[in-house]
């Protein structure tokens, strides 16, 4: 929000309503408010004379409503204007004496070529920083900004991003560039929270705060078309918003003049329109509810569901398997669960549609399905048929694969009904009917909201009341308020609940529509009335930011928007000092670092979760836990008592303890093993000042999709051989078939052949791999076949050498068992024994090569030496123990060594002909020799004698 901006809000807030008097910092969202701090104090309204401040702190100009103040000493100070007036209402303000001075401020560029994120981020004090810099807006830092940054990376500053969910980090890979670091991250959908924190480097005794964000793949406003009209709630209505339980910045606000939709918590915003002739004039003011998903933002208008995205705007009905009216509610999910363990098939569903009689589901792609009817729910709850049930309303639970609905049933319906309430689970398929009926008037409605908790719990709210029911429903009630009303209008000048505001850390605002507010936290059956923070004129809302902390957001008359940061935590302290509320638990501790784990089998989980508190206040640590019973606990305390006060550590441990060894019914023995529970750690006592009462995370006993195996040595990505085809003889493949085998070598699929001598063993060293990289080697049972179907390999060690005590198992008596498998199918853990016992099996022939491998049994593959060959081999874990997973891998060998032996004909046909060859030389010698002979002894001429002449 610009300078001009904060005018002409202040100026509008000041003009109408009642006198408020509010507070702010430099510091966005209050993060430091300290002795430090510059603290800016605003009085709206014409009564005022001056500002009334205790000694230790000192205020600019005591007679100006706006003016600033500084405390010196830490602490509580009471603070309140002087009005000519009845006395306005008093607060006292917490001033820290941290040393956290400093904080990280970051801008972000989208590279789409490689999905990747490139983060600038910076060192800012923001009482000395830019006005750019305090609003968010800030393209670069400010020359105060660039001289604290190099000051603190001189001091061995440099940050990095830490993700919340898979704990991954990042850190700045290169020296800072004019007073900006750069770190590069992974676009992704499932690991957005992300936190800057740098290292425990101090400036003038200042430290950085750490800062949480949210890092998504890059999100989309759609756009405003030129010459569409606005949609918006009748005239007079109070104001409704949407937002994405994973994105919280991504939101969608409905007033009564135009449609707004945001993608960062409303620092900047479009408006949402629709074409002319699409509507009519009264059904474009008529917008009853309103949802925010993937495939865009849904209108309930008159019955009817309409869809705006990028492709344009469509009234959704039969044709997309949704009635053409009589559409009474939609409903969408509140908590963000990014994984979770489902076993079936289907995903689970984005939001909720109902009618008065049935039930409709929206997935994926916009894809929707039938969920039930009342007649079929009738018969599952075994009610009258003739008695009348309807659907009240469709909620999501804090359980992200459960469903709940509330149903109206009565049998004279004149003038009571009662609300029954039954959950249905996306996993299981079944509806669960829960211990919840709630008597109330004929015409009455209200509006429910679950709680982020292992256990179901929930608040229901109508015009004036709210209703509680925590700890699976267990404890029920109305809040009430210190002076023992429980019709929070009769508090707030007869004005009715607008909205119920309800964060991870188990706060509970109830905004009335005159923007009187009353506090309370989960598990607490009272509620505290704040101060007031907004004239009762100001059409507002409360919203959670991307970090974790609440601000308004205000509807102005002028058809625009805008937001203010608000500290709940310094309002409720301050209620709290004055009510003299104490948190019963000094401090409460925990080494949960995930909200959601994975537990296989053989693994453990071990918590530790701690509490100190005064003496003789016995409290305690509690865990509770939801879903499936399927793990076993173990619990060890340890006690210490010291200088008044009481520590108490509990250690759990989770586990199960399941064999699945010799199971003839392996798979559905996995089935009903394997589900999601929800866990939850809190104190057996606390109360609204406590700051978080409460621990929730998931284990997920199953199979990690993310979990694989490899083979130690083997790789895909540094191999540069190129796809070729070679020919196996039919002689060395298993089935034996009439002809050579033909097979293509594809490298992205099969990796790089190691390639060994044929007097080379061979024994594959196992690890086990998670999305996180390399976890550990594996110890357990595991075989290894060759996926062609080649034989023509065997093992060093002996079913005897291995201590069998009967036959084991062996590829040909598995394949003989189960002919009607594929070959990968015939042996795993389902129907693995093992050969140490004499209780099972048959003694049969110990001799034979013991086909089973393990990191400490020294079993090698070994190979013919009358020829070398190319083996490609899936390995697949055979300890039916080991994992829920059916771990597997592939990998290939190719050997070498001696020189192929050759044909027997062909060797024969070389000798006879080297015999023929030779004969032939032997009978040319003694030819030409015995030729020579005569020609020495008698010459072919014989020389003419010369006569002698007398």
């Amino acid at each position: 929000m610009s300078a001009r901006e904060v005018a002409v809000l202040l100026s509008w807030l000041s003009c109408c309503g009642s006198a408020v008097w509010r507070y702010s910092s430099n510091s966005p969202s209050y993060r430091i408010f300290s002795t430090r701090s510059t603290i800016k104090l605003e009085y709206e309204g014409t009564l005022f004379t001056e500002w009334s401040v205790p000694e230790m702190c000192f205020v600019l100009n005591k007679s100006s409503p706006k003016t600033e103040l500084h405390c010196s000493s830490p602490g509580v100070h009471a603070i309140k204007p002087i009005v000519t007036g009845p006395d306005e209402e008093e607060r006292n303000l917490f001033v820290d004496s941290s040393h956290t001075c400093f904080l990280w401020y970051y801008r972000v560029r989208q590279f789409f070529n490689n999905l990747t994120q490139v983060i600038s981020v910076w060192v800012y004090d923001p009482e000395n920083a830019d006005p750019d810099e305090l609003l968010g807006s800030a393209e670069k830092p400010s020359i105060n900004s660039i001289v604290l940054s190099t000051q603190m990376a001189t001091l061995g500053q440099k940050p990095g991003i830490y993700t919340i969910l898979k704990r991954k980090a990042y850190l700045a890979n290169e020296k800072m560039k004019k007073g900006t670091w750069h770190i590069v991250v992974p676009m992704t959908r499932d690991d957005a929270l992300k936190e800057i924190r740098g290292n425990q480097v101090t400036f003038q005794d200042c430290f950085i705060a750490n800062f949480l964000i949210l890092l998504t793949f890059p999100l989309l406003t759609i756009p405003e078309i030129p010459g569409s009209l606005p949609i918006s709630s009748p005239r007079g209505s109070q104001l409704m918003v949407s937002w994405d339980a994973c994105i919280v910045a991504s939101v969608v606000l409905v007033t009564d003049m135009e449609t707004f939709q945001t993608n960062d918590s409303f620092r900047t915003w479009t408006r949402i329109r629709v074409p002319p002739g699409s509507l009519s004039d009264a059904e474009r003011r008529s917008v009853a509810d309103v949802i925010i998903s993937r495939d865009g933002i849904f209108f309930l208008i008159n019955g009817v569901l309409y869809q705006k995205s990028f492709r344009g705007f469509v009234k959704l009905g039969r044709i997309l398997n949704l009635p053409d009216g009589g559409i009474t509610g939609i409903s969408s999910r509140k908590w963000c669960w990014v994984k979770y363990l489902s076993k079936a098939k289907e995903r689970r569903s984005n939001f909720a549609v109902w009618t008065e009689n049935e039930i409709y589901l929206e997935y994926i792609l916009l894809k929707f399905a039938r969920l039930i009817t009342t007649t079929e729910l009738k018969n599952i709850l075994n009610l009258s048929v003739t008695a009348t049930l309807t659907i009240h309303s469709v909620e999501y639970t804090g359980h992200p694969l459960e469903i709940a609905v509330f149903l109206s049933y009565c049998t004279i319906c004149t003038v009571t009904k009662k609300i029954l309430l039954v959950i249905y689970n996306e996993d299981t398929k079944q509806w669960v009917s829960q211990d919840l009926t709630l008597d109330a008037p004929i015409d009455s409605a209200f509006v429910p909201h679950f709680i982020f908790s292992a256990l179901p719990g929930l608040i229901l709210w109508n015009k004036h009341s709210i209703y509680y029911c925590y700890h699976n429903f267990i404890f029920t009630g109305i809040l009430q308020t210190p002076a023992g009303h429980g019709n929070l209008s009769m508090l707030s000048n007869d004005s009715v609940i607008h909205e119920v505001f309800i964060d991870y850390y188990g706060n509970i605002l109830v905004k009335m529509e005159n923007n009187v507010i009353f506090y309370s936290k989960i598990n607490t059956r009272d509620a505290v009335k704040l101060h007031l923070w907004t004239n009762n004129t100001t059409r507002a809302l409360i919203l959670l930011s991307p970090s974790g902390y609440t601000y308004f957001l205000y509807a102005l008359d002028n058809g625009t928007i805008q937001i203010q940061d608000y500290p709940l935590s310094l309002e409720t302290r301050s209620i709290a000092f004055k009510t003299k509320d104490k948190c019963p638990y000094l401090a409460f501790h925990n080494n949960v670092a995930r909200v959601f784990y994975f537990l296989d089998k053989g693994e453990t989980l071990t918590f530790w979760t701690q509490i100190i508190y005064p003496e003789n206040t016995g409290l305690y640590v509690v865990v509770e836990s939801y879903g499936p019973k399927i793990l076993e606990e173990s619990h060890d305390i340890s006690f210490e008592a010291a200088f008044g006060y009481c520590t108490k550590t509990l250690t759990v441990t989770f586990y199960q303890n399941v064999d699945y060894e010799g199971i003839y019914d392996y798979f559905e023995m996995q089935h009903n093993n394997t589900g999601l529970v929800m866990v939850q750690l809190r104190p057996s006592e606390y109360s609204k000042t406590c700051p978080i009462a409460q621990k929730v995370f998931q284990i997920a006993v199953g199979c990690d999709d993310k979990k694989f195996i490899a083979v130690k040595g083997f790789s895909k990505k540094e191999c540069h051989r190129h796809d070729f085809s070679y020919v196996i003889e039919k002689s060395y493949l298993r089935h034996q078939p009439s002809k050579n085998l033909k097979v293509r070598y594809i490298r992205k699929k099969y990796g790089c052949p190691l390639r060994l001598d044929l007097t080379e063993k061979f024994q594959p060293v196992v690890q086990l791999f998670d999305d996180n990289g390399y976890v550990k080697d594996v110890g357990a049972n595991f075989i290894v076949w060759e996926i062609h179907g080649r034989d023509d390999y065997s093992f060093n060690n002996t079913m005897a050498q291995s201590g069998c005590l009967h036959e084991a198992q062996t590829w040909k008596s598995m394949i003989e068992l189960n002919k009607h498998l594929p070959l990968e199918e015939v042996w795993g853990p389902e129907n693995y024994i093992h050969c140490f016992s004499y209780a099972m099996g048959k003694p049969g022939d110990l001799n034979q090569p013991y086909e089973i491998i393990n990191s400490s049994n020294g079993n090698h593959i070994f190979w013919p030496l009358g020829h070398s060959g190319m083996y490609v081999f899936r390995v697949k874990i055979l300890d039916p123990n080991y994992s829920f997973c059916n771990l597997t891998a592939m990998f290939a060998i190719e050997t070498f060594g001696l020189i192929p032996s050759p044909s027997v004909y062909l060797v024969a046909s070389f000798l006879f002909v080297l015999m023929l060859l030779f004969t032939i030389l032997v009978l040319s010698y003694f030819r030409y020799v015995r030729i020579y002979r005569q020609y020495i002894y008698k010459p072919p001429h014989k020389p003419q004698r010369k006569h002698k002449k007398n």
